[in-house]
């Protein structure tokens, strides 16, 4: 408890790790913290088995350098490769970071379990899929185990309606689709046409709904959500109403605010925090990477490449 590390990383998603092994690589101290029981909790919770995990999402190309050459896999690939490249790197499971204060230009990262850990650089990367936006509406209590921010317990045989405009919806109401078995899937966008996929799922989707394998209720909102006879009932604004075994909502993640406020780390009024061209917060030597950082979505390339930025950063400063 009493080392003083030249970097505390804050989540062990492919940000975190990536900014790891690159410290480790400028033979700099580090530590990653990482709330979940693994790394890349994310992928581990919002991934069916086999679902494909792309290098640069929604298209975005980035020239990766550095240590972690990642490419295109799916969910098992990729958390396999991640496994071998985490062995060498000192992480703490299970420690949710509530706060990060400074002392002398000294930070302490302080856990939920009353620990503090001290660096003189701290990265966030913690990403905004631990906390998925929900809807405006309310969901009875007596269906809440039937509206799901995930597709993990669904199941082949249910009627399902998938929520979303992004990529995720889309490739969680494909992957349903196509593995459907006397189910059926419907995916339910508020606008009419899909500006924020890429080309792959985009492709996908139109093939998917010429063939019958995929419903579409585009154009229309939800305002409502129901009990009937303990499955969700759905009501649109077009005045519509179905019924369905589950509803799972992939509507993006939100930036974590309070935490971020209680590192002192200033945001825009979205919640974004604000961030100079290295990617430094408002706050000297606390860095943002990932997602996180952005007004729009990432990847996973993006995120790693972050990292590597960040990490050559902090190795001029303390070289100083």
């Amino acid at each position: 408890m009493n080392t003083i590390y030249d970097v505390i990383v804050i989540g062990c998603g492919p940000a975190g790790m990536s900014a790891a092994l690159e410290a480790r690589a400028k033979n700099l101290s580090v530590l990653v913290l990482e709330k979940g029981e693994s790394h890349n909790m994310s992928i581990r919770k919002f991934y069916k088995e086999g679902k494909r995990v792309d290098r640069d999402y929604k298209g975005q190309v980035v020239e990766l350098k550095g240590e972690l050459d990642f490419q295109d896999g799916n969910r098992e690939s990729t958390l396999e490769f991640f496994d071998t490249l985490l062995k060498p790197i000192n992480v703490e499971y299970q420690s949710d970071v509530e706060s990060v204060s400074q002392s002398d230009g000294i930070f302490s990262v302080n856990t939920s379990d009353n620990r503090s850990f001290k660096a003189r650089f701290v990265i966030i990367g913690i990403g905004k899929m631990g906390q998925p936006n929900k809807p405006s509406y309310a969901i009875p209590p007596t269906i809440r185990k039937s509206v799901n921010f995930n597709a993990n317990d669904a199941r082949s045989e249910e009627n399902i309606l998938v929520v979303g405009g992004g990529n995720s919806a889309v490739e969680y109401a494909i992957d349903l689709a196509q593995n459907t078995q006397g189910g059926s899937v419907t995916l339910n966008y508020r606008r009419k046409e899909f500006t924020r996929i890429n080309d792959i799922n985009a492709k996908e989707l139109e093939s998917a709904l010429s063939n019958g394998q995929l419903m579409g209720r585009f154009g229309i909102d939800i305002i409502e959500l129901s009990d009937e006879d303990g499955k969700v009932a759905v009501k649109f604004s077009d005045e519509s109403k179905e019924v369905f075994d589950r509803v799972i909502y992939a509507i993006g993640g939100a930036t974590p605010v309070d935490f971020l406020k209680k590192c002192g780390i200033q945001t825009d009024e979205k919640g974004v925090p604000l961030v100079s061209q290295t990617l430094e917060s408002s706050v000297k030597n606390i860095f943002v990477a990932g997602d996180i950082a952005l007004k729009s979505g990432g990847s996973i390339a993006l995120a790693i490449k972050h990292s590597y930025d960040i990490m050559n950063e902090i190795a001029k400063r303390t070289n100083l």
